[in-house]
């Protein structure tokens, strides 16, 4: 049990990668707090993980809302006296070239992807300083390190997500604060809709994926879980400031 006696707090935890991660963390002893927006899914997420014998609570809040996220962790912070890990996992997909994106969504994908990152690191960074360690990760992409098809708002928080995490990163690795980034490529999961629908359906998306990707396949969810656990865990205890690619070899092309 590598994560006994740790508390992590998981955003977007309701479904899909976060839902993977947050039970593979409770697998290993970890408490779990499944923080979603969404209350039917984050009870679902606690329910999976007390019935597979792990430990975990929700946390239903809007991460973009900075007066919620701020009580959400204080709550926490007080009553288990700690915060480990933070996985910062929420996150939205705008489809959209300059032209064609949406200027609220360019903004709504910034302050999901990037600020409420910044801001739920900001406000547990406190408790890990004064324990002299805790691991944050921050979920980027693919998309953060490459160019991807008529995407702009999603791509460039992606790559703000990089930027930010080596930040971090640098200035707190004197207090025995790790910090870093996964990039996922293509899982197969519903948050990929956006990007489907642009592409003209499921058949040409699965064209898409055997052209581009090496490995011919999109991941599923336990397949980004398990580097989820790594990065969080001691057997990464020598990484900060590193960003994972989880691509089926995508960017090798």
């Amino acid at each position: 049990m590598i994560l006994q006696n740790r508390v992590a707090i998981v955003t977007g935890a309701g479904s899909g990668i976060g839902r993977a991660g947050a039970s593979i963390m409770a697998g290993e002893g970890g408490h779990v707090v499944v923080a979603d927006v969404d209350f039917i899914n984050a009870d679902e997420t606690v329910r999976e993980i007390v019935d597979a014998g792990g430990s975990a609570e929700a946390l239903v809040l809007d991460v973009t809302d900075d007066k919620a996220l701020e009580a959400g962790i204080a709550a926490i912070a007080r009553r288990h006296g700690r915060i480990d890990i933070l996985h910062n996992h929420a996150g939205a997909q705008v489809a959209g070239d300059l032209e064609q994106v949406a200027v609220d969504g360019f903004d709504k994908s910034w302050a999901l992807n990037v600020r409420a990152h910044f801001m739920a690191a900001r406000l547990v960074m406190p408790l890990m300083t004064a324990a002299g360690k805790g691991v944050i990760l921050n979920t980027s992409s693919s998309s953060g390190v490459l160019y991807d098809r008529e995407m702009i708002a999603y791509t460039t928080t992606k790559h703000a997500v990089i930027a930010m995490t080596r930040q971090m990163a640098g200035d707190y690795a004197k207090f025995g604060v790790r910090v870093n980034a996964l990039c996922p490529g293509w899982v197969d999961t519903p948050f990929n809709e956006p990007f489907i629908a642009q592409m003209g359906g499921r058949e040409a998306i699965e064209s898409y994926i055997a052209e581009k990707v090496p490995l011919g396949r999109w991941a599923n969810v336990s397949e980004i879980a398990e580097p989820i656990l790594f990065l969080v865990s001691d057997r990464s205890s020598y990484m900060t400031g590193q960003i994972l690619v989880v691509d089926g070899g995508e960017t090798v092309v």
